[in-house]
């Protein structure tokens, strides 16, 4: 239908409904080129002329564009707003890809939050670091604070060795180790008997597969040790409780292997 003179009840301009969406008419008429948005009348003098459903209708289509659509992804997500449920369901539509995109910028967020407080416990700036804890982070590996305890030797022994599921399993090791530790304790058990020097036994087994037999990741891996304060508060908690006992199996486990890989090596 072509309209005459001044616009109608019930419509906009262009320019109205580009002001009302926070937009261009530059976009609405390119909209209207890749047949997303037409208008729905014109008047005699070919100006455009849109109505509250276009308006609806836009605001699906800038929904979807912010989501990271593309537009031809758009002409397929599009849908008809001619009744209640039509319109119902664009909206459904549209909360679960804002849904989608809140739960991303929160794990984005809370990963920027994780890196800054990283980088506020480090010396210097370390971009090398950084770039290993954001890739532990993207992949939602909660270890990434090791790459701040460890040092250069022992962050280079890990990188060359270790996948994060290889580096998880020592982890898992050294947590089964302390409940191990914490039970033998419970128990009465001392530190040199047959239960402590299996948790020593343990303990060591796990230190050799990290290790790989290299001896001289020893120092480096007794001054991680000295960071404790700095770890997770749950390992932390776990040292704390089991450090003694540990000490002492380990000690002892030596004397029978008559050799100790940790000697001459002091805080």
């Amino acid at each position: 239908m072509t309209r005459q003179g001044a616009v109608p009840d019930g419509y906009m301009t262009v320019g109205q409904l580009a002001k009302r969406m926070g937009t261009t008419v530059r976009t609405l008429q390119y909209y209207d080129q890749e047949g997303l948005l037409a208008p729905s009348d014109e008047t005699s003098g070919g100006r455009r002329l849109y109505t509250d459903q276009d308006l609806v209708r836009l605001h699906q289509i800038q929904s979807l564009k912010y989501l990271g659509f593309s537009l031809d992804d758009i002409r397929h997500h599009l849908v008809a707003l001619d009744t209640p449920a039509d319109v119902a369901a664009a909206l459904a539509q549209q909360a679960s890809g804002l849904r989608a995109q809140i739960k991303a910028l929160r794990k984005v967020l809370s990963d920027v939050e994780k890196l800054r407080a990283e980088c506020l416990q480090m010396d210097t700036v370390d971009f090398a670091r950084y770039a290993d804890i954001v890739e532990l982070l993207r992949a939602g590996n909660e270890n990434y604070w090791v790459v701040r305890a460890f040092d250069e030797h022992l962050l280079d022994h890990a990188r060359s060795h270790f996948d994060q599921d290889a580096g998880q399993g020592i982890l898992d090791a050294w947590r089964r180790v302390c409940a191990h530790a914490t039970a033998a304790q419970r128990a009465g058990d001392a530190p040199d008997s047959e239960a402590g020097q299996a948790v020593a036994a343990e303990l060591w087994n796990m230190v050799t597969q990290f290790t790989g037999g290299d001896a001289s990741l020893l120092p480096s891996l007794f001054r991680f040790a000295e960071t404790s304060d700095d770890w997770p508060d749950d390992l932390k908690d776990q040292l704390a409780g089991v450090q003694p006992f540990l000490g002492e199996a380990l000690g002892a486990y030596f004397e029978r292997q008559g050799t100790n890989p940790f000697e001459g090596i002091a805080s």
